[in-house]
C-alpha cells in the first residue's frame, strides 16, 4: 500500500462525492425501511409476520452475498479509478431496478401465493444482491481515500449528510404525496403512488452514483488480493478480532434503535396521530439535527474519542424515548419535539460510526499486517444487516402481537401499542449500544491516534523501498 504524490491532495471533492454515494444508498434503502412493510402490508394485503420473517431470512442470505462481495472486492484488480469505485458505475442501474420492482402494485389482485414470491424474490434481488454488490466497495472505498483520521472522520460526516438528504426527500416529501384520506378521516397508503415515487428514487439515486464515481478520488492505493481464500483461516481471524466484533454488536443495537423509528414513523402517525403532516415535519427536523451535528462532531470525537462519544450520544437518546413513553402524548407535534431531540444522540453517534470502520480496519492491519477493506467492511455490513433484520423481524411481531392488520389498523387498542413499540425498542437499543461501547469495543482515541502513526511510518518505509 503506498501513496503517491502525483494524486490530487483531498478536498471538498471527495468529500461531496462520497456524499453522493450514501445519498443514492438511501434513496432505495431508506424508501424500503419507511415504507415497504407499509406497502406490503396495507397495499398488497400480506401479513407482517410474513413481511419480517422475509426481511430476517434475507440476512441469513447476506451473510453469504457480503462476505463473497468483499471478497471479490479485496481480490478486484485495481484500474485507472482504483479499486473500488468502478463497482459503483457498474452496479448503478442494477440496483435501482431492482428497489423500483419491489414496488409492484399491479400486482396486488394477484394469489397471495405469487405475491408471497415476488416480494421474497425482488427483495432478495434488490438487498442480497445487488445492494451489496454497490454498498461493499462503496463503504470499503473510505479508506482507499484518505489514509489520515481526520479526513476519514469528515468522510464519515459527508456521509451521513449524504443519508439525511436522502432521509429528508423520501421523508418529508413522500408522506405528503404517497397518502389520501378516505372518508372516514384515515390517512391511507396509495399504492400506485408508491410505485411512482419508487420509480422516481431510483432514478435519483442513479444519478449520484454517477456523482459518487466522477468526483471521488482513491489515493490510498490498496494491492490485489491473491492469496488462496481459506474461509477457515478468514473465520478464526475475524472471530479473534474483538474490535469487529465490537463495533458490529454496535452496530446492530444502532440500528435496531434508528430503523425502528423510522419504519415505526409510517405507522405511529397515520395510525395512531392520524397526522402525516408531522410525519413529513419529523422527517425534515431529524435531517436538520443531522446537519447541525455535523458541524461539531468531528471537533468533539477529536477532543474526547469516538468511541467516548458515542456512549455519551447513545445514553441521552435513550433517555430521551424513555420520558416519551412515560408521556404518552396524543399530540403529534410533542411527539415530534421529543423525538426531535432523541435524534441528536443518534445524529452524533451515525455521523462517527462510519469513521469507526476504518478505525477497526486499521487496528487489524496494525496487529496482523494485513490490510482487508473489503473483507472487514462486508462483515460489518453484514452486521448492520443483522440490525436491519432485527428491526425489521421485531417490529413486524410486535405490531402481530398488537393485532395489527389491515382492518383493526386503527383500532384503539392496536395504534396505543403502536405508540409502546415506537418508544421502548429504541430506548432500549440505545442503552445496548452504550453498554456495548463501554465495555466491548476497545478502541479509544489514543489507539486511534498511535494506528494511524504506526501505519503512515510503514507507508514512508514502503514508499522508500520501492524507490
Amino acid at each position: 500500500m503506498a501513496d503517491k504524490g502525483s494524486t490530487k491532495k483531498f478536498g471538498f471533492s471527495d468529500k461531496i462525492g462520497y456524499m453522493f454515494g450514501d445519498f443514492g444508498n438511501d434513496f432505495t434503502f431508506i424508501l424500503s425501511t419507511m415504507f415497504l412493510m407499509k406497502f406490503y402490508t396495507d397495499v398488497m394485503g400480506v401479513s407482517t409476520y410474513l413481511v419480517g420473517f422475509m426481511m430476517m431470512l434475507a440476512r441469513f442470505v447476506d451473510a453469504i452475498t457480503d462476505v463473497a462481495m468483499g471478497q471479490i472486492a479485496d481480490r478486484s484488480r485495481p484500474r485507472a479509478k482504483g479499486k473500488f469505485l468502478p463497482w459503483i458505475r457498474r452496479m448503478c442501474g442494477p440496483v435501482a431496478v431492482a428497489s423500483l420492482l419491489m414496488y409492484a402494485v399491479w400486482f396486488k389482485d394477484m394469489p397471495m401465493a405469487f405475491k408471497s414470491f415476488w416480494m421474497f424474490f425482488t427483495y432478495l434481488l434488490w438487498g442480497s444482491v445487488f445492494y451489496t454488490s454497490i454498498n461493499i466497495p462503496y463503504g470499503s472505498m473510505a479508506s482507499a481515500i484518505s489514509a489520515e483520521p481526520k479526513e476519514r472522520a469528515q468522510l464519515s460526516n459527508w456521509r451521513t449528510i449524504g443519508a439525511s438528504l436522502a432521509g429528508t426527500v423520501i421523508g418529508v416529501v413522500l408522506p405528503l404525496v404517497v397518502y389520501y384520506q378516505d372518508a372516514d378521516g384515515n390517512q391511507i397508503l396509495d399504492g400506485n403512488r408508491m410505485a411512482l415515487a419508487a420509480v422516481a428514487c431510483s432514478v435519483a439515486a442513479v444519478i449520484c452514483y454517477l456523482l459518487c464515481y466522477h468526483l471521488c478520488t482513491e489515493r490510498v492505493k490498496v494491492e490485489q488480493k491473491t492469496e488462496k481464500f481459506d474461509i477457515r483461516a478468514l473465520l478464526s481471524s475475524l472471530i479473534h478480532n474483538r474490535a469487529l466484533i465490537g463495533i458490529i454488536v454496535a452496530s446492530i443495537c444502532m440500528l435496531l434503535s434508528q430503523l425502528t423509528l423510522q419504519s415505526m414513523n409510517a405507522f405511529v402517525y397515520p395510525n395512531y396521530f392520524r397526522n402525516v403532516v408531522a410525519q413529513s415535519a419529523a422527517g425534515f427536523v431529524g435531517t436538520v439535527i443531522t446537519l447541525l451535528c455535523s458541524t461539531f462532531t468531528v471537533k468533539l470525537s477529536q477532543k474526547f474519542g469516538r468511541k467516548e462519544l458515542g456512549i455519551a450520544a447513545s445514553l441521552f437518546s435513550a433517555v430521551v424515548m424513555i420520558i416519551t413513553f412515560f408521556l404518552h402524548t396524543t399530540n403529534a407535534w410533542v411527539f415530534v419535539v421529543f423525538y426531535s431531540i432523541s435524534y441528536i444522540g443518534l445524529g452524533i453517534f451515525s455521523l462517527i460510526t462510519w469513521a469507526m470502520i476504518t478505525d477497526v480496519i486499521d487496528d487489524t492491519e496494525v496487529k496482523t499486517g494485513d490490510r482487508s477493506d473489503g473483507t472487514i467492511y462486508a462483515v460489518y455490513s453484514f452486521a448492520r444487516k443483522l440490525g436491519q433484520a432485527a428491526s425489521s423481524g421485531l417490529s413486524g411481531v410486535l405490531l402481530g402481537i398488537v393485532g395489527y392488520t389491515e382492518a383493526t389498523a386503527f383500532d384503539p387498542d392496536v395504534v396505543n401499542g403502536i405508540y409502546d413499540i415506537t418508544c421502548l425498542v429504541p430506548a432500549i437499543g440505545f442503552i445496548l449500544l452504550a453498554v456495548v461501547l463501554k465495555f466491548l469495543y476497545p478502541i479509544g482515541r489514543k489507539r486511534v491516534e498511535e494506528n494511524a502513526r504506526i501505519l503512515a511510518e510503514k507507508r514512508k518505509q514502503s514508499a522508500k523501498s520501492a524507490k
